[in-house]
């Protein structure tokens, strides 16, 4: 006589706690590494965009890219009086700087303005050359 052994309500109960408790183990820390994912992503943005502000105000003698400009003066080739061109030529022969405006990863967005946190991805200063995300008012990930 041959008996299939089947699991117990028992023996089911306790393999459903076990998969419960790993579960819960293990969402934090996928959820961290999400977070972790973007906050990098962030940082590295910043370094880069903010190294071409400087690299950009050291050619174009002491001056930032303006607010209303910085796409164009960031991505262009440019002068030293900060008109730009999309073609090297003779007197546009600096940059360009970013071949684009990075994603701000918390927001998904790549627009640059000088309002509330919230009101673009970024956050830029023309007079002073802050760049910074623009999701938090208490966050500027240094």
């Amino acid at each position: 006589m041959t008996r299939s052994r089947a699991l117990t309500l028992i023996e089911v109960l306790i393999i459903v706690i076990v998969l419960a408790i790993l579960a819960a183990v293990m969402t934090p820390q996928f959820t961290r590494a999400s977070s972790d994912t973007r906050l990098t992503t962030l940082k590295a943005a910043l370094l880069d965009v903010r190294a071409q502000i400087r690299l950009y105000h050291a050619q174009h003698a002491d001056r930032y890219p303006t607010l209303e400009a910085f796409i164009e003066q960031m991505t262009s080739y440019t002068s030293v009086d900060g008109r730009t061109s999309r073609h090297k030529t003779g007197e546009f022969d600096l940059g360009p700087y970013l071949s684009a405006i990075p994603v701000n990863p918390y927001t998904g967005g790549k627009r640059v303005g000088d309002g509330p946190a919230g009101a673009s991805a970024w956050y830029y200063d023309q007079a002073t050359g802050l760049f910074r995300a623009n999701h938090d008012p208490a966050f500027t990930a240094h």
